[in-house]
């Protein structure tokens, strides 16, 4: 089935009435099974197609984070990949990404839609971002990332930029959209309920063709992301400009005509973003980084 017909028959989403209309490096996948952390309250595990949720459970996709640390409250992995879903769909109409998309799948996209092309660049762009190994790349999923919700995601930089929206499905098959850059509600937050699950992160044609500049700073040469601005310009002359990392949550600046970086960083103000202050940059710094990178990009885009 066509992407766009799977959001039209399974959530009842119309593409054409959407709200929102307004070298890279890596090791080739290997075989899932690598050594994990225990989980020593975990006492089940099955397919996610053959169980029903409960208290107790946690979706298991890549197991990044999941592993890495104890989770005391979780009894029963249940795994993402028994659905068996198709990494990366695309028509023209756009994009669908499955939540179980590794990153390194998503870093070799070769769009067969030539004009996705500067889509395809900036999601290697969002990839190479995150902080860690080829080995974490070739098990870090697209949702994992996304759902995780920290400021540093560059999924949901990558989602909120090209206005994705986000496919949901809940306990008795209940099923939602939401847009990606409204999903994240703050630091390691967002707006799942309990028992939702994200299966697939929708991308609309018009922004996948749109140009875009990126900019990433952190505060040591590899380190986690402490600013990130992605600026999208459509066809038609209308920008996006999207702050995330230096940020609790994505902010996003919409222009009907390109802004002057003057003009965007009058919008930056007038949405008063709270900026972070941790050990990967204090607020003041996040705030003037920031600035910094929204005037870069618009510049590139106007070069």
């Amino acid at each position: 089935m066509a992407p766009a017909g799977y959001l039209a028959d399974v959530y009842g989403y119309d593409v054409a009435e959407a709200a929102w209309r307004d070298d890279d490096g890596y090791w080739p996948a290997g075989e899932r099974g690598a050594d994990l952390v225990d989980l020593n309250g975990v006492t089940d595990f099955a397919p996610a197609t053959d169980a029903t949720w409960r208290d107790g459970d946690a979706w298991l996709g890549g197991g990044t984070w999941l592993f890495s640390q104890p989770q005391p409250r979780v009894t029963r992995l249940l795994d993402l990949h028994a659905f068996g879903w198709t990494p990366i769909q695309e028509d023209a109409d756009g994009a669908l990404i499955a939540a179980t998309c590794t990153l390194a799948q998503l870093a070799r996209w070769q769009p067969a839609h030539a004009a996705y092309a500067p889509a395809a660049a900036l999601a290697r762009q969002c990839c190479h971002a995150l902080l860690g190994s080829f080995k974490v790349h070739n098990v870090a999923t697209v949702g994992g990332n996304i759902c995780l919700s920290l400021p540093a995601g560059p999924m949901t930089s990558l989602a909120s930029a090209l206005d994705g929206m986000l496919l949901l499905r809940g306990p008795a098959e209940a099923r939602r959209v939401r847009p990606a850059a409204d999903f994240v509600t703050g630091d390691g937050r967002n707006e799942l309920r309990g028992g939702e699950l994200l299966t697939h992160v929708w991308l609309p044609s018009a922004p996948l063709r749109a140009r875009t500049a990126f900019r990433q700073l952190s505060l040591s040469t590899v380190g986690r992301s402490a600013v990130l601005v992605i600026a999208r310009r459509d066809p038609g002359g209308q920008t996006v400009v999207t702050v995330t990392a230096s940020t609790p949550r994505p902010v996003k600046l919409r222009f009907a005509a390109p802004p002057t970086p003057a003009e965007a960083l009058a919008a930056l103000d007038a949405a008063a973003p709270a900026y972070l202050g941790d050990l990967h940059g204090n607020a003041t710094w996040r705030a003037a980084m920031t600035r910094r990178l929204v005037t870069e990009t618009l510049r590139e885009l106007a070069g």
